[in-house]
Formats: C-alpha cells, sequence, structure tokens
C-alpha cells in the first residue's frame, strides 16, 4: 500500500491499556450489583466451608466465576470480603427496622426472635459458624463480628431508644446473645442445645428487655 506523502510510515497500532492492580476490565465493572451479590454469597459459601484462615480473595473468585481483581474492586481486603459475607445473614439494614418499628414495648422479645431465627435457618447458620469459630482464634474475625452484631445491630437499637449508656447496653446484650450462640450451636451444651428457640426467647427476652430499656 502507498503511504500518503509526507508520511514518516505507519502508523504503529495502540498499545492496550494496562489495568491497575487491583483494577478490573470495564465490561467486568460493567455487570453491576448481580455480579457483587454473586461474589457475597459465593464468599459467604467459601468461608463456612474452609473458615477465615484457609479462604483466600482467589478461591473465592474461583467459585463467583469472577476475576480476583474483581473481587478486589468491589470489596478490598480479605476482611472487607469476610464482613460483606456475614453482612448477607445478618442483613442488619433490613432488621434494626424491623426491631424498633413498634416501640420500646417488646424489643427484648423481638431481638431474641431475630437472633436465634437466623441461627435456626440451616442457610444462614453455617456461615455464623464459621465467624463464630474464626472469632475466638482471629482478631480480624472478632472484629467483623463486633462491627456486625455490636455496632450495626444491637448499638443502633440502643441508640434510637435513647436510654443511657447505649454501648454498655448494647454489649450486654450482646455478650448475652453471642454466648447463647456458642453453647447451643458451636458447644452443643444440653439441654440448651435441644431446647425449643421458643422457651429459650421467653426466657431471655425479659432480660434483653431490661438491658435496652431501664433507666
Amino acid at each position: 500500500m502507498t503511504e500518503p506523502a509526507g508520511s514518516a510510515g505507519p502508523v504503529p497500532p495502540a498499545k492496550p491499556r494496562r489495568r491497575g492492580p487491583g483494577r478490573p476490565r470495564q465490561d467486568e465493572v460493567d455487570e453491576g450489583p448481580g455480579t457483587q451479590e454473586r461474589i457475597r454469597l459465593a464468599a459467604r459459601e467459601v468461608f463456612a466451608e474452609r473458615g477465615y484462615d484457609k479462604t483466600s480473595v482467589r478461591g473465592v473468585a474461583k467459585v463467583a466465576g469472577v476475576d480476583p481483581a474483581l473481587v478486589h474492586h468491589y470489596f478490598g481486603s480479605k476482611d472487607d470480603l469476610f464482613a460483606a459475607a456475614i453482612e448477607v445473614s445478618l442483613e442488619p439494614a433490613l432488621v434494626v427496622p424491623a426491631i424498633l418499628g413498634e416501640g420500646p414495648d417488646g424489643i427484648g422479645e423481638r431481638l431474641a426472635r431475630y437472633f436465634l431465627g437466623v441461627w435456626e435457618n440451616p442457610v444462614t447458620r453455617v456461615p455464623l459458624l464459621a465467624v463464630i469459630r474464626s472469632a475466638l482464634t482471629h482478631e480480624a474475625a472478632a472484629k467483623v463480628l463486633r462491627g456486625l452484631v455490636l455496632r450495626r445491630v444491637l448499638e443502633r437499637v440502643a441508640a434510637d431508644l435513647d436510654v443511657p449508656d447505649p454501648t454498655f447496653r448494647a454489649e450486654l446484650a450482646a455478650s448475652h446473645m453471642v454466648g447463647i450462640a456458642i453453647l447451643r450451636y458451636v458447644v452443643q451444651v444440653e439441654p440448651l442445645a435441644s431446647a425449643d428457640p421458643e422457651d429459650i426467647v421467653a426466657l431471655v427476652a425479659p432480660t434483653l428487655q431490661r438491658y435496652l430499656t431501664e433507666a
């Protein structure tokens, strides 16, 4: 092919634009919220199966069918991914308004019923078992547990009730419910392990009510 007069030669093809670390391809980003949800669900599955220590971002990406860079793009670190995976089970954005919606009367019962309901559901119980077990030996997992159970749920509940020392009250409520979870679902101490959930709610609710509402 004849080059135009005065041309310095054929123009070389443009080099492909390189992605920075952790930056996915544009077509991957365009997949949007559906991809994020797929990664969250895959993370919940992998963390539940392998535990915190043996789970990697690459392993989650493989299960989700995406590039590891996309996982980093949406969720950042492994700790952030762990928090997002557990949040799928707790759904604090939906739960807190439901617990508070009817006012302070009966809030202890609603909180106990919500917490036990999450643990009684096999789909949400398995990843929560992973976070409880991991929290006993890994500070990163313990931080996730504190952030989700205490700050995202119980502190918001207590603060909305406008009572003195809401953080302290939230911690007392958290210690009560997490203690029940460890004994019932992790250690499986009898007769608590096989008790009817409604019997547990009936006994625990008045104590939670006192923690969160009495001046």
